[in-house]
C-alpha cells in the first residue's frame, strides 16, 4: 500500500513543481513585456520631445535659404552655408522656437542661438497646419541709406535705453559689428541681419556689457542666428539637477549640495569680486543704469581664469524700461509689483499703481546670492568681518536717501576685504 502511494505523491509533487515553473515563466514574460512597453514609451516621449525642441537643421536651412537669396548676410553666413566650417553640435534648447546648440567655428567653441517659428500642435487624425514662420527680414527696406539706417539704430537704442549721452558711440560700435565682411561699408543684407539681432534684448545687452568682459563675446552672426563664445564652467555653483529630481530634493538639501561643487576659496573670492564689479559697472554704466532681475546661479558661469560671465542677459533690464513698465502696472498689494523674478517695487494703494523705484538694489541681491557661497570655507580670521559686511550689504534699500554713497562705500569695502586676502595668491 505504501509502495502505491509513493508514485502518486511523486506525480502530484512533480505537477505542482511544473505548474510553479510555468507560473514563474509567465510572470517573468509579463515583466519583460511590461519593461519593453514602458521603455518604448519613454523612448518615444524622449524622441518626440527631442524632435520638437531640437530643430537646428530647420534653423540652418531657413537662414541659409535667405542668405542664398541675398536677403541677409553676416560674418558667419559663408562659414555656415557655403564652407560649412560652422556647425551645430549638442542641442541645449528648452523652447521649440528658441534653438540653442553648442557649436564649433574653426578654432572657436561657442553657443549658437537661433529663432524659429512656433510649433503648431494638432490632434491625431487632423491635418497638420503649416508651421508658422518667424518674422521675415524686411527692415531696412531697399533704398535705405547708411545714414538712415544709423538713425534707425539710434532711435531704437533710445527707446530701449532712454536719453544717454553716449548713444552715438554705441551706434558706431554696432555699425562696426554690422560690417560682417570688414569691407568698410554696411550692405543692405548685413543691415537686415543687424536689425533683426537688435530686436532681441539679450543680444543688445550682451553687446553693451561685453567690452568690460562681463558677457561672452559675440563671435559671428547670420540673420538672427548668432554665436557667442562658450563659457567653460557653469552654473556659478552647484549642480544642474535633471528636472525629475528637482521636485524631489528638498531646497535645504539642494543648497547644501550646491556648496559641495565649488572651487577653492581664493578662486571663489575672485569670482565674487567679478560679480561685484559687474554690479558696479551696471549701477551707473556708460549707457545708463540696469537692473538684474534674476540672480540665480544658473545665469552665471566662469572661465578657466575664474573670471565671471553673465550667460543669460535676459535677466538684465535697463532702468528706463523697468520704470516705464512699472509705471503702468496696476496693483492691490506690493506682491503685484514684480518684474522678472525678483525686481520689485511697492504699491501705491491710494492710486492702485506700482511705484517706479525698486525696493532692493542690485548690490543687496548680489550679496544675498554670494552669502553662502563665499562664507563657506572662508579663512577663520576673515569670516566674522566678511559676514558683517555681507549682512550690511543685504540690508541696502533702493529708496534710501543716501543710497548712492552708501552703495559705493559698501561695495568698495567688500572688494577691498576680498582683495587683501587673494592679492598675494596666484589666483589674483
Amino acid at each position: 500500500m505504501a509502495k502505491g502511494l509513493f508514485p502518486r505523491a511523486w506525480v502530484k509533487k512533480s505537477f505542482y513543481f511544473q505548474a510553479r515553473i510555468s507560473f514563474v515563466r509567465v510572470k517573468y514574460l509579463f515583466l519583460t513585456w511590461l519593461t519593453v512597453l514602458v521603455g518604448s514609451w519613454v523612448l518615444y516621449v524622449q524622441y518626440s520631445a527631442y524632435t520638437e525642441l531640437c530643430r537646428g537643421h530647420e534653423c540652418k536651412n531657413a537662414i541659409c535659404d535667405k542668405y542664398r537669396k541675398g536677403i541677409i548676410d553676416g560674418s558667419a553666413c559663408s562659414s555656415l552655408c557655403d564652407k560649412e566650417t560652422l556647425y551645430m553640435s549638442r542641442c541645449l534648447s528648452t523652447l521649440p522656437n528658441n534653438q540653442v546648440y553648442t557649436g564649433s567655428w574653426g578654432d572657436h567653441d561657442g553657443i549658437i542661438r537661433c529663432k524659429l517659428g512656433e510649433v503648431v500642435h494638432y490632434e491625431l487624425g487632423e491635418e497638420p497646419e503649416p508651421r508658422r514662420e518667424a518674422p521675415v527680414f524686411d527692415k531696412p527696406t531697399r533704398g535705405t541709406s547708411v545714414e538712415k539706417f544709423r538713425e534707425m539704430v539710434f532711435n531704437h537704442l533710445k527707446s530701449k535705453l532712454g536719453e544717454q549721452a553716449n548713444l552715438a558711440s554705441l551706434v558706431s560700435q554696432i555699425l562696426s559689428v554690422a560690417d560682417g565682411n570688414k569691407d568698410g561699408r554696411v550692405s543692405l543684407p548685413e543691415a537686415r541681419s543687424t536689425w533683426a539681432l537688435l530686436q532681441m534684448d539679450e543680444v543688445l545687452l550682451g553687446l553693451l556689457l561685453q567690452d568690460r568682459g562681463h558677457t561672452p563675446r559675440l563671435l559671428g552672426y547670420c540673420g538672427d542666428l548668432y554665436m557667442t563664445e562658450r563659457v567653460p564652467y557653469g552654473p556659478l555653483y552647484g549642480l544642474s539637477l535633471p528636472w525629475p529630481l528637482v521636485s524631489w530634493v528638498p531646497s535645504g538639501l539642494q543648497r547644501t549640495m550646491d556648496q559641495w561643487f565649488t572651487p577653492s576659496w581664493p578662486r571663489k573670492a575672485k569670482i565674487s569680486m567679478g560679480l561685484l564689479e559687474l554690479v558696479e559697472d551696471i549701477f551707473h554704466g556708460t549707457y545708463g543704469s540696469f537692473l538684474i532681475c534674476d540672480l540665480a546661479a544658473a545665469h552665471f558661469g566662469y572661465t578657466d581664469r575664474h573670471e565671471i560671465r553673465l550667460t543669460n542677459t535676459r535677466a538684465v533690464v535697463s532702468e528706463d524700461e523697468f520704470k516705464r513698465t512699472m509705471r503702468v502696472l496696476k496693483c492691490e498689494t506690493d506682491a503685484d509689483c514684480v518684474y522678472g523674478v525678483d525686481c520689485q517695487t511697492s504699491c501705491d494703494v491710494s492710486e492702485k499703481r506700482c511705484r517706479e523705484e525698486p525696493v532692493q538694489p542690485n548690490l543687496a541681491k548680489a550679496c544675498g546670492a554670494l552669502k553662502d557661497y563665499i562664507l563657506r570655507g572662508a579663512p577663520s580670521g576673515l569670516r566674522e568681518e566678511l559676514e558683517r559686511q555681507l549682512y550690511a550689504c543685504m540690508a541696502l534699500k533702493g529708496n534710501a536717501g543716501q543710497m548712492n554713497m552708501e552703495h559705493s562705500l559698501i561695495l568698495n569695502n567688500l572688494k577691498a576685504l576680498l582683495w587683501r586676502q587673494i592679492s598675494h595668491t596666484k589666483d589674483s
